[in-house]
């Protein structure tokens, strides 16, 4: 009968999925970022009625940041839930909310190559 060795390699499997989860996380801002700024709308001369007017604020406002358990895509322009939202006056115009929903399956081929690299 033929001598059986258990090792346990739990330890080492669990380090290597939480250092894969903030790769992956990280990774996936990048991504959104890109998508919401393809997506956010940019002001022109003609669609605000002001000859000259060079658009791009918001767009150029998006950023990210991720940590151990989230990324964040989002902007600090103070209209930004006004385009994504719309208002009273003007409709809604999002680019947030369909970066994040019609990517999903990117955001998850991300994650799965992350763990296989882990």
């Amino acid at each position: 009968m033929a001598d059986v060795k258990v090792t346990d390699n739990s330890e080492k499997i669990l380090k290597a999925l939480r250092g894969a989860k903030p790769r992956a996380l990280e990774k996936i801002g990048e991504k959104a970022e890109g998508y919401v700024a393809k997506l956010c709308p940019v002001g022109t001369a003609e669609s605000t009625g002001i000859p000259g007017y060079r658009g791009g604020t918001l767009r150029d406002s998006i950023t990210h940041t991720a940590d151990d358990e989230a990324a964040y895509i989002g902007t600090n322009v103070e209209y930004a839930p006004h385009v994504e939202m719309g208002t009273i006056y003007q409709r809604a115009r999002p680019y947030l909310r369909p970066a994040v929903t019609e990517h999903q399956l990117t955001y998850q081929e991300i994650i799965r190559n992350e763990l296989k690299n882990a």
